[in-house]
């Protein structure tokens, strides 16, 4: 796991250059605090700062093949990398390094672009061929690692966060009304977008070339959420299942590092713990967070988990004042704005993991969407078929919908059964699974003077989907979570964001293409919607607790404006501030300042979920405003960046020879 960061550009005079290059990879040091380099050719630089897994000792970044041709800076893991090296040795690629990225780069050689289909892993990289003087951006297929880029001053920047940016003279963040827009609506950014001007993302599964001064965007994976049903009986399901998130959980267990698990205490991560106590040598290490606020903790469920399989476990308590304290911090990490404080525990979390000597997770990121866990399915499903159901049968499926959720409940039956009845047809073109959904953002985008149609975005992004309107209307609400939810908000500012702020690299074991591809086959053959992850609990029921098999999901949640009332943080002082509101040109301060003063005099049982995630928008808006576009009390850079270990510094502009510094 690491942080990489580049630019392209033929006007910026020489002597510029290096300490360009090194700013930009200072202001992403706490992705990789263990060393740091850069290589620079005519009009490229690009750097890595690493946080060493694989090879610790030989894996210096950036990296070369034996000719000096090619050149990579390469931010995450390639599970299978030891059968790729296996493979390219028998064609007889060379290999200097026992690092996962040699492997990529030998593979980029080989194979060109159509390597990346191959590559089972969490990754964005750059690679440069100093030949054709191009240079090659790639993601992930499922947007696990970020790769964002903008151009400034006839220039190409790219960083794997956009604070980097930062780091060039003269370069300005300004929100983008219409992208903040659709980030409010569908709780995360689209896969290319971001919510300031100028800066898009490199799409999951997606590849930017830069060549002759010009930069193109192709994808070379589609993502895939259908495949052929399974060929077999349910037992055979079952152990299909099993086996292949078994592999799968062996191969994310390489490293030459210690590996730990999260355990929330949920299905998902304790059967990634489980399989990661079969297979490891030693006492498996677990790492929780606990609230003190008892609605959202489920520490005895963890604990449960931890005693059963053995584990070493550690728990994080959190507080109120511990989310409120954290909040601008943890803001600043994923520069965009959130609709849940879910993710400053996790940030906390991985503070508390690396100060125990542990820089390497496993987690349950991505069961819920491959094995529809989410009660959004269930809800699709009941929809879907709701014209054809009963009264009876709609009460009882809506009773077990969201069991945590108290306006879900027998009191309430007439109002839902009204709203669901309207929603039952389809009123948004391929949007149909999550229509109910989008209501709660639709009512955030109020925060902005003028949020065009902040769903315009999305129903572009499916009418031009090749495939998509032949999907399921389960399989369409797969496709839209995996593309917005999961690698926009779940892998993104509550997952990969929040570890690597404090240099924890995570894994995500239910992520893995096969796991994903398996998770399809038997979904719809064996999940009516009755019990969700039917195959995925027969598949473990023996080796975990029986209430962690049978419990109702409890989806992993956080104090929300609970928490700034109770504490009042100094940076709550932003949104009680019309002036403050009023700096941000994009924000309607008339609707913005009602809100905040209806959340502050209602008690919290009163305040709707709708409101409670639009003021949560607003505040991290608001800081995101002072930290990144105004450039004021943004986080101070970590001293330590400033003495970063540049090992492997390689000039080749204008034809000087390849030098390495000093090691």
């Amino acid at each position: 796991m690491c942080g990489i960061a580049g630019f392209v550009s033929s006007r910026l005079p020489d002597e510029d250059i290096p300490g360009r290059i090194t700013s930009m990879l200072s202001s992403i040091h706490h992705r990789g605090p263990d060393e740091a380099g850069y290589y620079l050719d005519d009009g490229v630089a690009m750097g890595t700062v690493r946080l060493a897994i694989i090879d610790q000792a030989s894996g210096a970044q950036p990296m070369s093949d034996p000719a000096g041709r090619y050149w990579i800076c390469f931010n995450g893991e390639l599970y299978n990398h030891v059968e790729l090296r296996e493979e390219l040795t028998r064609l007889g690629r060379p290999f200097r390094t026992k690092s996962d990225t040699e492997v990529v780069l030998q593979a980029w050689i080989q194979w060109g672009p159509a390597c990346l289909e191959r590559f089972n892993g969490a990754f964005a990289l750059a690679i440069r061929d100093s030949a054709t003087k191009t240079l090659v951006l790639a993601r992930d297929r499922y947007g696990k690692r970020p790769l964002f880029y903008t151009e400034h001053d006839r220039a190409l920047l790219f960083a794997s966060e956009m604070k980097a940016f930062t780091a060039v003279p003269g370069f300005r963040f300004a929100f983008d009304p219409r992208e903040l827009a659709s980030v409010y609506a569908l709780w995360a950014p689209l896969p290319d977008r971001t919510p300031f001007q100028g800066i898009r993302q490199v799409p999951m599964g997606g590849l930017l070339t830069v060549e002759n001064g010009r930069h193109t965007v192709t994808q070379y994976e589609e993502l895939r959420v259908d495949a052929p049903a399974f060929d077999g009986d349910e037992r055979d399901a079952v152990a299909f299942v099993r086996e292949t998130l078994r592999r799968s959980v062996e191969l994310r267990l390489r490293s030459d590092v210690e590996v730990g698990v999260y355990l929330s205490g949920g299905l998902d991560s304790s059967i990634v713990t489980k399989l990661a106590t079969e297979q490891s040598s030693h006492q498996v290490r677990t790492f929780s967070v606990e609230f003190q606020d008892k609605t959202y903790d489920e520490s005895s469920s963890q604990q449960l988990v931890a005693s059963h399989l053995g584990t070493l476990h550690s728990s994080l308590n959190i507080s109120h004042r511990d989310i409120a304290g954290s909040f601008a911090d943890a803001v600043w990490h994923a520069e965009v704005p959130a609709f849940r404080t879910s993710f400053v525990p996790m940030y906390l979390l991985s503070r508390h993991v690396r100060d125990s000597g542990i820089k390497t997770v496993l987690s349950g990121e991505g069961a819920d969407e491959a094995f529809l866990g989410y009660s959004l399915f269930r809800e699709t499903m009941l929809r879907d078929s709701w014209n054809t159901l009963s009264e009876d049968e709609r009460v009882r499926r809506l009773s077990t919908l969201h069991p945590e959720l108290a306006h879900f409940g027998s009191a309430r039956k007439a109002h839902l059964l009204g709203l669901f009845q309207q929603f039952s047809t389809e009123r948004t073109p391929g949007l149909f699974s999550h229509e109910l959904r989008y209501q709660n953002g639709m009512f955030a985008t109020r925060l902005l003077k003028d949020p065009g149609d902040p769903l315009e975005p999305m129903r572009e992004l499916v009418r031009t989907t090749p495939g998509y309107d032949a999907l399921s209307a389960v399989q369409k609400a797969q496709w839209i979570e995996y593309k917005t939810l999961l690698s926009g908000y779940l892998l993104a500012t509550q997952g990969e964001r929040s570890s690597l702020a404090h240099s924890v690299e995570n894994r995500c074991p239910f992520l893995d293409p096969a796991v994903v591809r398996a998770a399809a086959s038997v979904n719809l053959r064996y999940d009516d919607g009755s019990d969700e992850k039917a195959i995925l609990k027969k598949a473990f029921a023996a080796d975990l607790p029986q209430w962690t098999v049978s419990r109702p999901k409890q989806p992993y949640r956080a104090p929300g404006s609970a928490v700034f009332k109770d504490e009042r943080p100094d940076c709550l002082e932003l949104v009680l501030s019309e002036n403050e509101l009023r700096r941000i040109d994009c924000v309607n301060p008339a609707f913005a300042g009602k809100l905040v003063s209806k959340i502050m005099r209602t008690p919290v049982e009163e305040i709707s979920t709708k409101e409670d995630q639009a003021f949560v928008y607003l505040l991290s808006t608001v800081i995101l405003n002072r930290q990144y576009v105004l450039g004021e009390h943004a986080r101070p850079m970590d001293a330590a960046a400033g003495r970063m270990n540049l090992r492997t510094v390689v000039d080749h502009r204008l034809g000087a020879v390849p030098a390495e510094a000093a090691r």
